[in-house]
């Protein structure tokens, strides 16, 4: 786990010395696998980086956070914990998604606390799977070829995205979480299974029942593109 974390961070350059790094918690395993790997990380390598972890609850739809277990993890491993809660109009754009629309809140005030905290990051937990389903989610209703990068700059440069999982499969950190035995949100998001996200989820599956090799090869595929064989813009 930590060393492909770490693999990551440095292929990518992802983290320098110095930083200061917001780390969007869901209360799910993605996150919390991050927050300790991020925080683990600093023990062993000769440079420092400050971790701030950030919570955006969204009243009547994400599940409430146990905000003293956070605090005792966070402070065990040096982090400064944040808690924020927000509330929707899932009515104000009834031609968008509940998914959409609760997602584009969260960001919008994850983005806020990064400003207000002088973060230069803001690492999300996203791995491999998640940034598979978007890209044939892309493909399938945007017409175009693009994912989750493992950085994305924002903003014109004000902070970057990151993402320190994307080398790691789903079942990767649900083992891992499993292991450390780690007190993920149990409760599912009541509009969850409607999703196209959930059938790209399907589909990536049985690709991968085809061909044991299949989520890392199309991961691959995304930086091994040959635009010759391709027809023209």
């Amino acid at each position: 786990m930590q060393k492909t974390v770490g693999k990551a961070i440095n292929r990518y350059g992802l983290i320098a010395a110095g930083d200061r790094v917001a780390v969007g918690v869901s209360g799910g395993k993605d996150s919390i696998v991050l927050l300790e790997s991020l925080a683990v990380r600093r023990r062993w390598i000769p440079i420092h980086y400050d971790i701030h972890a950030v919570h955006v609850q969204v009243k009547g739809i994400t599940v409430e956070l146990d905000r003293d277990y956070y605090r005792k993890f966070c402070g065990e491993l040096d982090i400064a914990f944040h808690h924020r809660t927000i509330e929707i109009d899932l009515n104000r754009d009834p031609g968008k998604t509940v998914c959409f629309v609760c997602a584009w809140h969260r960001r919008k005030e994850l983005f806020s606390a990064v400003k207000e905290l002088r973060c230069r990051r803001l690492a999300l937990g996203h791995h491999m799977d998640d940034a598979l389903e978007t890209f044939l989610l892309n493909m399938t209703f945007n017409s175009s070829i693009s994912s989750m990068p493992p950085k994305l700059p924002m903003f014109g440069g004000e902070f970057d995205i990151i993402r320190p999982l994307i080398l790691l499969k789903e079942k990767e950190v649900e083992r891992y979480a499993r292991i450390r035995e780690f007190p993920t949100d149990k409760t599912r998001c009541p509009y969850g299974d409607t999703t196209r996200r959930a059938d790209m989820k399907r589909i990536i599956g049985e690709l991968a029942s085809m061909n044991k090799k299949a989520k890392n090869n199309i991961f691959r595929s995304l930086s091994n593109i040959h635009k010759e064989y391709l027809p023209p813009e």
